[in-house]
């Protein structure tokens, strides 16, 4: 009888270790891989961004494998798959709005002033 009891205990040993590893390494993993692709999915025209390489640039053209990236230097344009987009520094939106939030506030300033 107490084989027995060795048995299932080491059988329920191994589920809980099991159980341990998928929470602790194989679910962030999964979550980490689904905002990377979402982030990939969801480039647009001037988003600025940083290739794995660690090539800056600015999104000028986007296929649904390839991101024409613009350089600050000299305006040069080189292709990328979209697997090498490794984050995006600022959106494209972002950048709008900030600075037309700039704008407003030098505007406003302006405004006061007279």
């Amino acid at each position: 009888m107490p084989e027995q009891g060795s048995q299932f205990s080491g059988i329920i040993m191994m589920v809980v270790l099991f159980g341990l590893m998928y929470f602790m390494m194989i679910r962030p993993q999964k979550k980490k891989d689904k905002q990377i692709k979402e982030m990939r999915n969801s480039l647009t025209l001037g988003d600025e961004v940083i290739t794995i390489g660690g090539i800056h640039g600015k999104i000028v053209k986007v296929n649904d494998e390839v991101v024409t990236l613009e350089m600050s230097h000299a305006k040069q344009r080189i292709e990328f798959s979209k697997w090498a987009i490794g984050s995006v520094d600022k959106k494209g939106k972002e950048k709008a709005a900030e600075i037309k939030d700039v704008e407003e506030e030098t505007s406003a300033d302006e405004d006061k002033d007279n």
